[in-house]
Protein backbone atom coordinates (compact mmCIF):
# COMPACT_ATOMS: atom_id res chain seq x y z
CA UNK A 1 0.00 0.00 0.00
CA UNK A 2 1.12 4.03 -0.80
CA UNK A 3 2.87 5.67 2.07
CA UNK A 4 1.52 9.38 1.87
CA UNK A 5 3.17 13.03 3.52
CA UNK A 6 0.52 15.06 4.21
CA UNK A 7 0.34 18.91 5.21
CA UNK A 8 -1.60 21.62 5.77
CA UNK A 9 -0.54 25.06 5.64
CA UNK A 10 -1.48 28.83 6.14
CA UNK A 11 -0.83 31.02 3.39
CA UNK A 12 -1.83 34.16 2.96
CA UNK A 13 -3.94 34.93 0.43
CA UNK A 14 -1.95 37.88 -1.61
CA UNK A 15 1.26 35.02 -1.38
CA UNK A 16 -1.45 32.36 -2.82
CA UNK A 17 0.50 32.63 -6.65
CA UNK A 18 4.11 32.52 -5.66
CA UNK A 19 3.10 29.41 -3.81
CA UNK A 20 1.40 27.84 -6.63
CA UNK A 21 4.42 28.83 -9.02
CA UNK A 22 6.88 27.72 -6.15
CA UNK A 23 4.90 24.29 -5.45
CA UNK A 24 4.55 23.54 -9.57
CA UNK A 25 8.04 23.57 -9.16
CA UNK A 26 8.68 21.62 -6.07
CA UNK A 27 6.17 18.71 -7.56
CA UNK A 28 8.38 18.54 -10.57
CA UNK A 29 11.76 17.96 -8.42
CA UNK A 30 9.70 15.50 -6.36
CA UNK A 31 8.29 13.32 -9.15
CA UNK A 32 12.04 13.77 -10.65
CA UNK A 33 12.90 11.67 -7.77
CA UNK A 34 10.36 8.77 -7.36
CA UNK A 35 7.58 10.27 -5.85
CA UNK A 36 4.60 8.45 -7.18
CA UNK A 37 2.10 11.76 -7.01
CA UNK A 38 2.10 15.20 -5.48
CA UNK A 39 -0.83 17.31 -5.00
CA UNK A 40 -1.37 21.03 -3.75
CA UNK A 41 -4.98 21.97 -3.27
CA UNK A 42 -6.25 25.28 -2.28
CA UNK A 43 -9.12 25.91 0.29
CA UNK A 44 -12.60 26.17 -1.45
CA UNK A 45 -15.15 25.50 1.09
CA UNK A 46 -13.72 25.31 4.81
CA UNK A 47 -16.60 26.63 6.93
CA UNK A 48 -17.99 22.79 8.20
CA UNK A 49 -20.49 23.23 11.22
CA UNK A 50 -18.80 20.00 12.69
CA UNK A 51 -15.15 18.47 13.79
CA UNK A 52 -12.56 21.02 13.66
CA UNK A 53 -12.34 22.77 10.63
CA UNK A 54 -8.47 23.34 9.13
CA UNK A 55 -8.13 27.09 9.74
CA UNK A 56 -8.36 26.45 13.24
CA UNK A 57 -5.99 23.07 12.93
CA UNK A 58 -3.07 25.74 11.69
CA UNK A 59 -4.35 29.23 12.88
CA UNK A 60 -5.08 30.72 10.02
CA UNK A 61 -5.54 34.20 9.93
CA UNK A 62 -8.60 35.84 8.02
CA UNK A 63 -6.29 37.37 5.40
CA UNK A 64 -4.86 33.49 4.94
CA UNK A 65 -6.05 30.82 2.97
CA UNK A 66 -5.25 26.85 3.46
CA UNK A 67 -3.46 25.23 1.08
CA UNK A 68 -3.85 20.66 1.63
CA UNK A 69 -1.23 19.05 0.10
CA UNK A 70 0.34 15.41 -0.02
CA UNK A 71 2.89 13.31 -1.73
CA UNK A 72 2.43 9.74 -2.33
CA UNK A 73 4.86 7.25 -2.54
CA UNK A 74 5.32 3.42 -2.87
CA UNK A 75 6.23 2.61 0.73
CA UNK A 76 7.66 4.37 3.86
CA UNK A 77 11.33 3.57 2.65
CA UNK A 78 10.45 4.87 -0.72
CA UNK A 79 9.73 8.23 0.63
CA UNK A 80 12.85 8.17 3.12
CA UNK A 81 14.68 7.30 -0.10
CA UNK A 82 12.88 10.44 -2.36
CA UNK A 83 13.26 12.85 0.39
CA UNK A 84 16.91 12.42 0.99
CA UNK A 85 17.38 12.88 -2.55
CA UNK A 86 14.59 15.72 -3.27
CA UNK A 87 16.56 17.64 0.04
CA UNK A 88 20.12 17.24 -1.61
CA UNK A 89 18.42 19.04 -4.93
CA UNK A 90 20.12 22.21 -5.79
CA UNK A 91 16.61 23.42 -7.00
CA UNK A 92 15.76 23.31 -3.93
CA UNK A 93 17.68 25.76 -2.17
CA UNK A 94 16.06 28.54 -4.34
CA UNK A 95 12.68 27.29 -3.40
CA UNK A 96 13.56 27.07 0.59
CA UNK A 97 13.95 30.77 -0.01
CA UNK A 98 11.51 32.01 -1.55
CA UNK A 99 8.92 29.66 0.48
CA UNK A 100 10.27 30.83 3.60
CA UNK A 101 9.03 34.22 2.74
CA UNK A 102 5.68 33.17 1.53
CA UNK A 103 4.23 31.50 4.51
CA UNK A 104 4.64 30.54 7.99
CA UNK A 105 6.00 27.08 8.03
CA UNK A 106 6.28 27.33 12.11
CA UNK A 107 2.08 26.92 12.07
CA UNK A 108 2.47 24.04 9.22
CA UNK A 109 1.22 21.11 10.15
CA UNK A 110 2.66 18.14 8.57
CA UNK A 111 3.11 14.25 8.78
CA UNK A 112 3.24 10.75 7.28
CA UNK A 113 0.74 8.41 6.78
CA UNK A 114 -0.12 4.48 6.44
CA UNK A 115 -2.44 4.13 3.73
CA UNK A 116 -4.98 1.49 5.38
CA UNK A 117 -7.86 2.04 2.86
CA UNK A 118 -7.20 2.24 -1.39
CA UNK A 119 -10.25 2.10 -2.95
Amino acid sequence: MPYVDGFLIPVPKKNLEKYRKTAKKAGKVWKDHGAIAYMECVGDDLKNKWGMAFPTTVKAKPSETIVFSWIVYKSRAHRDQVNKKVMKDPRMDAMMKDSAMTFDAKRMAYGGFKTIVEA
